[in-house]
């Protein structure tokens, strides 16, 4: 069977060599006799799994000792709720830089709990000639007094990313799911991060969160308990049950992070994936992308072809080429492929020698 390359946005694909030890364990878990499904998540051997799973994380991203890790449900939605209900209060306002769909969706929740009084919104991208730029104002200039300071640096749809640094004067909480341990950061800089897990972590159904401690003491609003930050940090991520089968594979991805160099090696994978394939996206005038330079992500690649008609035809080429899901979303068409950490070198290079070859193919 010829190789098969996986370009989901999400769920997304998670490293091969993590999933042919999670079949030959799926039955078998460290010799309990039984799946790690079917494990109680507070028998000693699953404690044991998941303090190493924490324990790693932390070393892969050197996370700062005042900062809890938390393994939590509901997805990067789930954590929209959860940061507007765990420290906005009664009297707090949140500040929502909004660069794409995934941070217009944090917003909406945020308003709807919170109430449109104390959210506020700062567009940062700039669309003019078609060409997407995200642009920052000086935060330090703003007079009105914040609890957080809130934004996505990757959003998935546009394939719009933020590698710099935000300087801002109050707590940034950032919305990692696509970009998370994708390239080095220094998390003393946030007062929280989560992620949803279903793109460079494992499957769905688990959120990450990395909070700092100082933020917990932030008055809350009414939520429900499973949701509650300061719950999850009393109860070691176990106030009830965990998903346990998304959290043994986020284990074991973070194992073969570790394996394969950590997130330096990973960084540089992910930046020649991304040249590859930007490289000759530019190189003719049969596709284009509609991303200033300097923010276009290194996780979703969106392209266009310059004859939309050839749109069905490239989709259902690709896939009789083994490259799989390379749609466009709906809200904005065209095409998208993620490379997020599991995506080797040579899946990207497939993709663009189809991409050639299709364009010589149809080229008019």
């Amino acid at each position: 069977m010829s190789a098969t390359y996986n370009f989901c946005a999400g769920p997304a694909m998670l490293p091969p060599a993590v999933m042919q030890k999670a079949k030959a364990e799926l039955l078998d878990w460290n010799d309990q006799g039984v799946s790690v499904m079917e494990l109680s998540h507070r028998s000693k051997e699953f404690i044991a799994l998941a303090d190493q799973s924490e324990a790693d994380l932390r070393e892969l991203m050197s996370i700062p000792d005042d900062y809890h890790v938390l393994f939590m449900h509901g997805g990067g939605r789930g954590q929209f709720a959860a940061v507007v209900n765990n420290f906005l209060g009664e009297n707090g306002r949140a500040l929502y830089l909004v660069d794409g769909s995934w941070s217009s969706s944090a917003v909406d929740e945020a308003i709807k709990l919170a109430g449109e009084d104390k959210v506020d919104t700062l567009n940062i991208v700039d669309k003019s000639n078609e060409i997407s730029k995200v642009s920052i104002p000086n935060l330090h200039e703003v007079k009105q007094d914040y609890r957080y300071l809130h934004y996505c640096p990757n959003e998935t749809v546009d394939g719009i990313e933020i590698f710099d640094e935000i300087d801002s004067p109050w707590p940034i909480i950032a919305d990692m799911s696509s970009n998370i341990m994708s390239r080095e950061i220094d998390v003393s800089r946030y007062g929280l991060i989560y992620a949803g897990a279903q793109k460079n972590i494992g499957p769905s159904g688990l959120s990450i969160v990395i909070v700092k401690d100082e933020l917990l003491k932030l008055p809350q609003l009414p939520q429900a308990s499973i949701m509650d930050y300061r719950l999850a940090v009393k109860h070691d991520s176990m106030f009830n049950t965990p998903p346990t089968f998304a959290w043994y594979l986020a284990a074991e991805v973070f194992k073969w992070l570790k394996d394969n160099g950590g997130i330096a090696a990973m960084a540089k994978t992910n930046t020649q994936k991304a040249e590859l394939l930007y490289s000759f996206i530019d190189s003719g005038d049969f596709y284009e992308n509609r991303v200033a330079v300097e923010n276009r992500s290194q996780m979703n690649v969106t392209f266009y072809l310059k004859d939309e008609s050839l749109n069905e035809a490239f989709l259902a080429e690709s896939k009789a080429a083994g490259l799989v899901a390379l749609k466009g979303h709906r809200s904005v068409g065209g095409m998208r492929a993620s490379i997020y950490n599991a995506m080797s070198l040579e899946g990207v290079a497939a993709l663009v020698e189809f991409m050639k070859k299709f364009a010589d193919k149809h080229q008019s």
